[in-house]
């Protein structure tokens, strides 16, 4: 299965609340992912929180994004025992 992020949400300073094709749902943290000179822009929060979901992911205008599988794997290794999963309505 390719995965991909449904759903995103800013909740404050670098976390967000992402949602993933799979069903799996967590907050991560992106504050120690801002490296490089692409991430650069993302280090002022007002821009950080300019984030616009494409078919597949996170993007910023400048033209930043991470892989939804990294932003998957994020999620499982900061919250391994999270039981926040995605309901089906």
């Amino acid at each position: 299965m390719l995965i991909k992020v449904t759903t995103a949400k800013h909740l404050k300073e670098y976390k967000l609340e992402l949602s993933f094709n799979d069903g799996l749902r967590r907050t991560i943290d992106l504050k120690k992912h801002l490296a490089g000179p692409i991430y650069q822009p993302l280090k002022n929060v007002e821009y950080f929180k300019s984030f616009t979901l494409n078919r597949w992911t996170i993007e910023w205008e400048n033209g930043a994004d991470f892989a939804p599988e990294f932003l998957h794997k994020l999620a499982l290794e900061q919250n391994p025992k999270s039981d926040k999963q995605l309901t089906s309505k």
